[in-house]
């Protein structure tokens, strides 16, 4: 089973899980502990590969889909007795979140999708294509920074860019390619969830200078009744690192 963390709130019954985007871990959400287990419990999941959820058996898998991954997730909630939960996710964990929310809806009580990717625009499906031309060559560091970079350009972006730079050194070169080959396989998904709306209250959550993924957020966000959009000013792709105390009061509200 994954790695967790569990909060324990001494009255509140609600339940916020939280889920990190590839190459990173839970220690990404380290701004948002304090704040939302003084009014939450609090769920932190490692996903399979990384953080501490690196097991022998992972590494005897060849290749993932977004379901197995999401089954991880389904398999410690139900270890804790979790029935339903709110769900956080930044980055590729908005897409594991809306994959659960799809197949589980009556346990995704509400989806907060920070830096939610929902479609890869043109730049982007020509980088997952360059990357997975040769991510069996380049050493796969080489490609996380290349990719942070263009993700993440800015200099405001820098603090984000090297926490999770930092984070994808403890991944391992088998684990990055078999996560990399996931998302490079993400299309037909996203497609789907563009087209299928589902009654899960969601709030996406933006950096305005996320040019790659912020366009297609707006465009789902004007068709999708049950969905909002915060765009936070002068931010960029990882939103809960780079502006925090924006992030967790617009989350809080809206899980008020």
């Amino acid at each position: 089973m994954l790695h967790y963390k569990f909060f324990d709130h001494p009255s509140s019954k609600e339940i916020v899980t939280f889920i990190h985007g590839a190459g990173g871990s839970s220690a990404i959400w380290f701004k948002q502990l304090r704040s939302f287990k003084d009014k939450y419990n609090v769920l932190l999941i490692d996903l399979r590969g990384h953080g501490n959820s690196k097991k022998g058996f992972f590494n005897k898998i060849k290749s993932y889909n977004f379901k197995v991954v999401g089954d991880d997730v389904i398999e410690v909630l139900d270890s804790l007795k979790i029935k339903s939960t709110h769900f956080v996710g930044i980055s590729l964990g908005t897409i594991i979140i809306r994959e659960l929310a799809e197949r589980f809806p009556e346990r995704v009580k509400s989806m907060i999708l920070g830096g939610a990717i929902m479609k890869m625009n043109v730049k982007g499906q020509v980088l997952m294509r360059f990357g997975n031309l040769f991510k069996s060559v380049l050493p796969y560091m080489v490609l996380y920074k290349f990719f942070a970079f263009i993700i993440m350009p800015k200099k405001n972006h820098k603090k984000s860019r090297d926490i999770f730079v930092n984070e994808a050194k403890k991944l391992e070169q088998k684990e990055f390619k078999k996560w990399f080959a996931l998302v490079a396989e993400v299309n037909p998904l996203l497609r789907f969830f563009r087209l299928n709306e589902i009654k899960t209250p969601t709030l996406y959550i933006m950096g305005e200078q996320d040019y790659m993924f912020l366009p297609s957020i707006r465009k789902i966000v004007e068709k999708h009744a049950s969905a909002t959009l915060e765009v936070i000013p002068d931010c960029g792709h990882v939103v809960n690192i780079e502006q925090p105390s924006v992030f967790n009061q617009k989350v809080i509200q809206f899980l008020s």
